[in-house]
């Protein structure tokens, strides 16, 4: 199989944004490794789906290593998993701190590691972290402490990894949203959410989706964390 064309891995790819990106990266002619923890498997040829936990290391070691199989290269990794825990600071868990480090840090952490090398190889490639506006712009009526630790620390490292990385053609960027329309907020919980936002309501997934594509195509944008929040970020 020819390798002309380029490859993006989608973590978090099972529903809602994460769903969505695999079809706009097909869309666009990517070839796309789809992973999460449980996931359809219905896709083109051209979709690889590979089940796991991407807090564990061997998931994103599968991941990349099944995508260099299958496809031979990789150039784009969007790292859309995420766990969110809105609890008061003093009522989290041990558990809480484990999940949410696990996927938010850890889940970053090793697969963009070993994404990363295959790029340099190239010497080309984009890494994109989903944050939250929340880092930014905490909200007293939402407490998020271990988003903010988690979210926060992604923020840090996409500036970070896009100095040391710019001069190896690799692109590290972040799309910082607002609260998006999923599954994940019941509808009695909408207007409450829609008011959380200066333009009056939440995001759509497609608001992220072009976010990130425009990220994807903006060759000249690194070191960014794009907010698409409503204009959360900017006040109140």
């Amino acid at each position: 199989m020819g390798n002309e064309q380029k490859v993006a891995i989608v973590t978090g790819a099972s529903r809602g944004i994460g769903a969505a990106l695999v079809k706009a990266y097909r869309a666009r002619s990517y070839r796309v490794v789809a992973t999460a923890r449980s996931i359809d498997r219905s896709y083109d040829d051209d979709t690889l789906v590979v089940p796991g936990d991407i807090a564990d290391p061997k998931t994103a070691e599968r991941v990349v290593a099944a995508g260099l199989d299958r496809f031979g290269r990789i150039d784009t990794l969007i790292n859309n998993a995420g766990v969110f825990i809105s609890k008061p600071f003093n009522h989290y868990t041990a558990e809480d701190f484990v999940t949410v480090l696990g996927v938010n840090i850890a889940g970053f952490f090793h697969v963009t590691q070993l994404a990363a090398t295959e790029m340099e190889k190239r010497g080309s490639g984009h890494i994109v972290q989903v944050t939250t506006s929340l880092v930014a712009h905490p909200n007293a009526a939402l407490p998020a402490a271990l988003t903010a630790l988690t979210k926060g620390g992604l923020n840090a490292v996409t500036r970070s990894l896009a100095i040391e990385y710019a001069s190896r053609g690799i692109r590290v960027n972040a799309v910082s949203p607002g609260v998006i329309k999923t599954q994940m907020h019941p509808v009695e919980t909408h207007e409450a959410l829609d008011a959380l936002h200066p333009v009056g309501r939440m995001g759509q997934i497609a608001d992220i989706v072009e976010a990130i594509l425009y990220l994807e195509s903006a060759a000249f944008v690194t070191g960014e964390i794009l907010h698409v929040d409503g204009g959360q970020s900017a006040g109140h």
